[in-house]
């Protein structure tokens, strides 16, 4: 291992870099989303924004998880590259990953199943800087409590291939997926909220059609409709929104969606 763990790059800047600040600050954005449903999830998506713009996004299906503290031990979380361009999906050397909340530590059994795939690599570099996973962790560590990480970053690599990367880390209800993708972006605000909600119901249909234009995590996106279409799992939308309505001006936006996975008669008790 090159490093013992990935210190947190956007502390401060996407989210506040002090523990208190930051705890107290995610906890209020869970007090404030909607109650949540019973329904299950077994994956989800949500935007990765700064949280003053895509934060109540966020919330809103995090909130979904709360009943499922102490079930689920494992998150596989994948996101697009910003900074880095890699071919494949890419895992860091490094056995956990660093927030103002503390550490969350890497899942080798896991890694260990899907580090022969030739679609995996490893980088260092792909994972330094990006922000897409980094800020799903504070929401994670909140609601869950203790659990185990596989990050992957991904980047020019096949829906497909990505969807074999799933079905080998599915597991049951200690599993849990998170992709992480904000929707469109920079367009005026009613050109975006009909974009958006176009690619809610391409999401919600599992149809794995979306582009680079509609979602920045498109890839990661269509990889898990294609899986959960596999697996017979119902999308749900938590929460439809952009920029405009939260914190940024309407002339140029990004769009948030925030959509759970869940099976269809699996409840929580």
């Amino acid at each position: 291992m090159n490093q013992n763990f990935r210190p947190a790059a956007v502390a401060g800047q996407f989210y506040p870099g002090a523990a208190a600040i930051l705890a107290r600050d995610v906890m209020q954005l869970l007090g404030a989303a909607p109650a949540a449903p019973t329904r299950r999830p077994k994956a989800i998506i949500a935007p990765h924004a700064g949280y003053v713009y895509s934060g109540p996004i966020a919330a809103s299906v995090y909130k979904q998880l709360a009943a499922l503290r102490g079930t689920i031990r494992r998150v596989i979380l994948l996101g697009p590259t910003h900074r880095v361009a890699v071919n494949g999906l890419a895992l860091p050397n490094c056995t956990a990953f660093a927030t103002p909340l503390g550490n969350v530590p890497l899942d080798q059994q896991a890694i260990a199943l899907i580090e022969a795939l030739p679609q995996v690599v490893f980088s260092d570099a792909v994972h330094a800087e990006e922000h897409s996973l980094e800020v799903q962790l504070p929401f994670l560590q909140a609601v869950l409590g203790d659990f185990s990480l596989v990050p992957l970053a991904v980047g020019h690599v096949s829906a497909a291939q990505v969807a074999e990367v799933l079905e080998r880390l599915w597991g049951g209800d200690e599993t849990l997926i998170v992709i992480s993708s904000d929707l469109s972006h920079y367009l005026p605000y009613e050109v975006a909220r009909q974009a958006d909600a176009t690619s809610a119901a391409h999401i919600l249909a599992l149809e794995a059609q979306l582009n680079h234009q509609q979602a920045c995590g498109a890839t990661p996106v269509n990889g898990l409709l294609l899986a959960a279409r596999q697996h017979g799992l119902q999308a749900h939308q938590i929460d439809l929104r952009n920029s405009g309505d939260t914190a940024g001006d309407k002339a140029r936006v990004v769009g948030y969606g925030a959509f759970t996975f869940t099976e269809h008669t699996h409840d929580v008790d």
